[in-house]
């Protein structure tokens, strides 16, 4: 799959892929509230055909194909083919039939256009081109289709990401200062760039809304289970990659310091800032 994405379909393909496989239950904790805003934002109903951008292990797919029922349909595409060999499999398990997944990248491939919903649940910050991608997917939409996504807002609204990053500052080499705009987990924080991005794109009607949700860090065996769920995935695992075993060991007990603060007998919860965004085709 040659794409303008290349690196982005390494990075889940190939490099990632196995490992979110590996932690998708966990994952799912960690997001699902804020999927579960997208979700109702989206009033996806019996019959309605769904596209699923970004689906990874199918989680919100499997749920999109309860909704719109053996009548309706719900195309999942992703990058990741580990993932979607995962997601397949759920599927099958639950005799989802209207459910089914493509290996596709959103800013290229080519989409039917009868598609009355274009949802994602953390997945369409990862386009290199933005608006090439959001006018690709508003093409495969039937007129008066409906989109609905969650996105991370600011570094800033998220302690559960910067407060680990804080924590191993002065153990790691710091990284460059990204690019706000860059193909990542914070590229649409800005929602003003994010309404411009889908306007441009054929969307109308755009709206972006703040939320904060409370997410559950994986700790039933304690903090330290939290910091290495962290310390390989999200920022702060990228951060990471090119560490030693004595920063790493040095990184993960300044993490534990940091996160132990938030842990308490139902598990260890830390607020995050979401955009539930909105729009019409």
């Amino acid at each position: 799959m040659s794409t303008p994405n290349e690196e982005q379909i390494e990075y889940w393909d190939a490099t990632r892929g196995a490992l979110w496989v590996a932690e998708q239950e966990t994952l799912d904790r960690l997001i699902g509230p804020a999927g579960q805003l997208a979700l109702a934002q989206a009033s996806v109903r019996a019959g309605e055909r769904v596209l699923d951008v970004g689906c990874g292990c199918g989680t919100t797919s499997l749920e999109l194909g309860r909704r719109v029922g053996p009548g309706g349909r719900v195309l999942g595409i992703d990058v990741s083919r580990p993932m979607l060999a995962r997601a397949s499999e759920r599927a099958r398990e639950a005799g989802l039939a209207q459910v089914e997944f493509r290996r596709a990248d959103a800013q290229t491939a080519e989409l039917e256009p009868d598609f009355d919903v274009l949802f994602s649940r953390m997945g369409v910050m990862f386009f290199a081109d933005p608006p090439a991608a959001f006018a690709n997917l508003h093409r495969a939409m039937r007129p008066g289709a409906r989109l609905a996504f969650v996105c991370w807002r600011a570094l800033a609204d998220n302690p559960w990401m910067y407060l680990p990053l804080q924590a191993i500052s002065s153990i790691v080499p710091p990284l460059p200062p990204p690019d706000p705009h860059a193909p990542g987990p914070l590229a649409l924080a800005d929602a003003a760039r994010t309404q411009q991005i889908l306007e441009s794109s054929g969307w109308r009607d755009v709206r972006c809304e703040a939320e904060s949700v409370e997410l559950e860090i994986p700790s039933e065996r304690g903090v330290e289970q939290a910091v290495e769920f962290m310390m390989n995935l999200g920022p702060t695992g990228r951060a990471l990659e090119s560490a030693s075993e004595t920063e790493r060991a040095r990184a993960a007990e300044a993490m534990a310091d940091a996160l132990r603060p938030f842990q308490s007998s139902s598990g260890l919860h830390m607020q995050g800032g979401v955009w539930i965004v909105s729009a019409l085709a």
